[in-house]
């Protein structure tokens, strides 16, 4: 499978709320960070938590991919979020847009970094 065809998945795990499945695109020590900074979920069980928790929180969450490109061992997604209502009542997040930049390892995802 290719690497845009796995980062497609990864989105498609991510839309469904299936944290599992996504993480076994990843690497064990894969990460999420913001560009250039600080790491926000590390390695694959801090992204499982992560995600768990972020989608408990925001359980209507959607991210729809707007542009795509691959680039060697680089994916790179336009996306626009959507969170919904929050389950905490929490003030509403507006949606926003992202660029996601995933790396590549072999046919695993490495590191997801967010522009925002």
């Amino acid at each position: 499978m290719s690497n845009l065809a796995t980062a497609e998945k990864m989105i498609a795990a991510y839309n469904a709320q299936e944290v599992d499945t996504y993480v076994s695109y990843m690497t064990d020590d894969a990460c999420e960070a913001n560009y250039r900074g600080a790491v926000v979920r590390e390695g694959k069980e801090g992204t499982r938590s992560g995600l768990a928790a972020a989608f408990a929180k925001w359980p209507q969450n959607h991210a729809e991919i707007v542009e795509k490109q691959a680039i060697g061992d680089f994916v790179i997604f336009r996306e626009h979020v959507t969170r919904g209502p929050a389950s905490d009542g929490s003030e509403l997040v507006e949606p926003f847009d992202v660029v996601a930049v995933y790396s590549f390892e072999g046919d695993k995802c490495s590191r997801v970094e967010f522009i925002r």
